[in-house]
Order: structure tokens, then C-alpha cells, then sequence
């Protein structure tokens, strides 16, 4: 039986798994932005407006650093799943550690 989290508990887990967010997705996104600038300041010196060339860089360059860094992303969303299904078990409300059945209202 799963134990009800408390408020406290709610806030830690969702700090936690805004902070694994910002990890994990930071580097693509900071990948994303400096290719954009790049191409960007590109454009504008050289006056060639093709939307396509937007993308086409932006995409190689993202999927490039995915493949570089999907360890990393990969070990920290293992180790935040693993820390949230301790959490579930290790933590269990006093009402469940005595055994008193909790019912859904």
C-alpha cells in the first residue's frame, strides 16, 4: 500500500523534479539558443532570409548534443526515478507503518 505524501514531501518532490527538468533539458536548450543567435547574426549579415535555414541547423545541432549527453540525461532521470519509488516506501504515513487500513473518500 502507498502511503499518502504530506505537503511538505509534495514540495520537496516537486523542487526535485523541476531541478532533474532544467538538468537534463538545459544543455539541448542552451545547444537550441546559441545555434539560433548564431544563425540568426548569420542572416542578417549576409541578408539571405531562407526559413528553412532556421531549423535545419538548430535540429543537427540538438539531435548532436542529444546523442553527446543522453548518458548523463539518461543516469539522471534513472537516479530520480529510483529516489521517487524509495520515497514511496521509505517514507510511509503513521497511519500505514501501524497497519490501519486508509479509506479513499
Amino acid at each position: 500500500m502507498l502511503a499518502a505524501m504530506t505537503p511538505d514531501q509534495i514540495s520537496d518532490v516537486s523542487r526535485e523534479a523541476v531541478m532533474t527538468l532544467l538538468i537534463v533539458g538545459g544543455p539541448l536548450m542552451m545547444v537550441a539558443l546559441v545555434v539560433g543567435i548564431l544563425v540568426a547574426l548569420f542572416q542578417a549579415l549576409t541578408s539571405i532570409q531562407e526559413v528553412t535555414l532556421t531549423f535545419v541547423p538548430k535540429i543537427l545541432a540538438v539531435f548532436l548534443v542529444m546523442i553527446v549527453v543522453m548518458p548523463f540525461m539518461a543516469s539522471r532521470i534513472g537516479s530520480f526515478t529510483q529516489d521517487l519509488f524509495a520515497r514511496m516506501t521509505v517514507n510511509p504515513t503513521p497511519e500505514a507503518a501501524a497497519g490501519v487500513e486508509q479509506t479513499a473518500p
